[in-house]
C-alpha cells in the first residue's frame, strides 16, 4: 500500500502549489508529479447560500465575497473553455455556495455546451430553485444534477438547514426528473444525534424514486473548524446500517476517478433498468487521493489543486490584466503539477483549509 492509497502526504500538511515544474513532462494534460491527470473541473459559482446547514456555515450565514472579486459570466466562460480545449478538462460540475443562486447559470452551460469537444455537465445543487429553473438548465444542455438532502424529515430538515424548505427540495427534484436531468444523484451527510438513524430509509426511499443514493462522510470544511473525528459517521457504520435491511454487493465496474465506492443493491433496479446502486464517499476513512482526477476554480478565479489546499494559484488576476489564454493555460498546469499526493487529515500536522466548503466548491 502506498502513500497515495492512504491519502498521506509526503510531508506535513495539505496541498500546496509549486513553481518548480523541472520534472514536468511535455503534456498539454493538468498531470501532476504522482501521475494523475486531472479532467474533471469543479467550478464553484458563488459563495452565497439560501440555507445554512449547521455542518457548513452559522446561523447567521458567513462574510460574502464581494461582488468586484467574483468572476464574470464571461471570465468563468473563458475559463471553462480553455480548460476543456487546451487542457483536457471532460466533466464539468457547477457548485457553489448555492449555484441556482446565479443568474446567468443557463447563458454558462449554454455556453459550455457549444465547446468542442463538448464536456459532461452537472450541477450540485440544494434543489430550492429547481422547480423553476429545471427546463431551463435543460433546454441550456445541462446533463444532470447532484441534490443535497440530508433527511427525509421535515423537523430535522429545519433542524439541519435552519429553513423549513423540504418540500422545496422534493418539488425541485421532481423537476429535474421531468426534464431528463438523469441520473440524479442524493448527496447525503449522516450526523450523529441528528439524522443518524436515517440511513436505510433514505435508501428505500431513493430505490422507490430511482435516485442513486451516496452517502458522504463529513470532512473538516465547516466555517467554525469544530469537525471531530471520533464524531463522524464513517463509511463501515454507513454500510452496516443499510445492510440491515438490505443486501449489498460491491460493484465490479472500474472506479476510476469516482469519489464514491458504489455498491449494488440486491431485487432493485435503478433508473437505466440495470442494477440499482448506493454509494458511499470515504473521503476520511477510506482516501481516494490516487486517483484523484479534479481541479477546482473558487467563485473568485483561484485554482485549487486539492479540496483541502493551504494555498490557491490566481487566474483571475491573469484574466484581468491581459493575460493569453495559453499564459492562463500555463499558470493552470503549474497549480496542478505542485499536488500532494494526499489531503493528509490524518496526519498530525494537517490544518483545515481557511475557506469553508461554501466558499470553495463540492
Amino acid at each position: 500500500m502506498t502513500a497515495l492509497d492512504l491519502g498521506v502526504p509526503a510531508v506535513p500538511g495539505a496541498a500546496t502549489a509549486t513553481t518548480d515544474t523541472s520534472g514536468r513532462p511535455a503534456d498539454a494534460r493538468l498531470v501532476d508529479s504522482w501521475g494523475r491527470v486531472a479532467t474533471d473541473l469543479r467550478v464553484s459559482l458563488t459563495d452565497r447560500c439560501n440555507l445554512r446547514c449547521t455542518y457548513c456555515m452559522p446561523a447567521e450565514g458567513l462574510e460574502w465575497m464581494p461582488t468586484d472579486q467574483a468572476l464574470t459570466d464571461d471570465e468563468i466562460v473563458r475559463l471553462v473553455r480553455i480548460a476543456v480545449e487546451q487542457l483536457g478538462v471532460q466533466e464539468i460540475r457547477f457548485t457553489g455556495g448555492e449555484p441556482l443562486l446565479r443568474k446567468g447559470l443557463e447563458d454558462i452551460v449554454a455556453a459550455t455546451a457549444a465547446l468542442a469537444p463538448r464536456p459532461e455537465m452537472s450541477v450540485t445543487t440544494n434543489a430550492l430553485g429547481l422547480t423553476r429553473r429545471a427546463a431551463g438548465l435543460a433546454a441550456a444542455g445541462l446533463d444532470r444534477v447532484n441534490v443535497s438532502l440530508d433527511t427525509l424529515r421535515r423537523d430535522r430538515f429545519a433542524e439541519i438547514t435552519r429553513r423549513d424548505r423540504l418540500d422545496d427540495v422534493l418539488t425541485g427534484l421532481r423537476a429535474a426528473r421531468e426534464h431528463g436531468l438523469d441520473p440524479i444523484k442524493i448527496n447525503t451527510v449522516l450526523m450523529p444525534g441528528l439524522n443518524d438513524d436515517e440511513a436505510p430509509d433514505l435508501l428505500a426511499w431513493a430505490l422507490e424514486e430511482r435516485y442513486e443514493l451516496r452517502i458522504i462522510e463529513q470532512m473538516p470544511l465547516d466555517a467554525g473548524h469544530s469537525w471531530q473525528r471520533d464524531r463522524m459517521i464513517t463509511a463501515e457504520q454507513v454500510l452496516a446500517a443499510l445492510r440491515t435491511r438490505f443486501t449489498l454487493t460491491e460493484d465490479s465496474a472500474e472506479r476510476g476517478g469516482a469519489p464514491a465506492e458504489r455498491f449494488l443493491v440486491d431485487g432493485w433496479t435503478g433508473h437505466d433498468g440495470g442494477p440499482a446502486k448506493v454509494g458511499v464517499i470515504a473521503s476520511v476513512t477510506r482516501p481516494f487521493c490516487g486517483n484523484c482526477d479534479r481541479t477546482r476554480l473558487t467563485a473568485d478565479g483561484q485554482v485549487r489543486n486539492c479540496l483541502f489546499a493551504r494555498s490557491e494559484n490566481d487566474l483571475r488576476g491573469l484574466l484581468r490584466g491581459g493575460g493569453t489564454d495559453h499564459e492562463i493555460a500555463d499558470a493552470w498546469r503549474v497549480a496542478m503539477w505542485g499536488k500532494k499526493p494526499g489531503h493528509g487529515i490524518d496526519d498530525p500536522g494537517f490544518l483545515q483549509p481557511d475557506r469553508p466548503m461554501s466558499a470553495i466548491g463540492g
